[in-house]
Parts: C-alpha cells; structure tokens; sequence
C-alpha cells in the first residue's frame, strides 16, 4: 500500500511571513480573498484571516474598513516581524536586564560586533538632553 502524501503542514510564523511578503509585493492595500489567491487558495479563507488579524495584533499590518470587509497593508518587513517578536517575548519578562544580558552573552561574534555598531548609530541619533 503506498502512503498518501499529506502537505507540509507551515507554522504558525512561517505562515505569518508567506502573508507578510504577499502583502509587500501588493499595489496597495489588498482584501482577504486576493492574499488568500496569492498564497496559492491552500489556505482557508477563515485561516487568512486569522493570519492577519494576528499580524494586526503585532502592528506588523494595518486595515482599513472598504465596504463590508477590510483591505490590509504592511506595516513592517520580515525584520520587522522578527522585532516585534523578540519585544513581546522581552515585555513579557520580570527581569528585562537579565534577559537581555542572556541573550548578548550568546551572541555569536560577528553578531555581536553588529549589534555594538547598531547601539552606536542608535546613540549618535539620538538628541543630546
């Protein structure tokens, strides 16, 4: 007997950066069912939704009210998204200094070399008080 083969079954991020780069290629704001045609139609329409509401949650998408429903726009990248991961894992801790002094320590080297250069730019920004 041959096994049927079932499709990979995405997490719950990857499916949030397919939508979010569906979004960023788009002309404009675009409704559910377009996404859900760019996405290939695998996904329910109910699911797209979820999705996006998701990444509304996040401020990762923005919508506005066009007749009966709501069109989406990007509000943040890939990147982005990361970000606002790593900040609500951060928010959701006691010791925000411990958390961060965990995730500095293992940095890989070069990773470690970006983010001092980031620090600094961020500081130079930044106006004198």
């Amino acid at each position: 007997m041959g096994e049927q083969e079932r499709p990979r079954r995405r997490g719950q991020g990857e499916l949030e950066a397919e939508v979010l780069a569906v979004l960023q290629e788009a002309p404009g704001p675009q409704g559910t069912a377009w996404v859900q045609e760019r996405l290939g139609g695998s996904l329910a329409y109910t699911t797209v939704i979820t999705i996006l509401t998701r990444l509304l949650a996040k401020g990762a998408v923005t919508r506005e009210k066009s007749g009966r429903s709501f069109v989406w726009t990007p509000a943040a990248d890939e990147a982005g998204l990361a970000a606002l991961r790593m900040r609500r894992v951060l928010d959701g801790e006691s010791d925000r200094e411990a958390v961060l002094a965990r995730f500095v320590t293992g940095l890989a080297p070069g990773d470690e070399q970006v983010l001092r250069a980031l620090l600094e730019r961020a500081g130079e920004a930044q106006p004198e008080g």
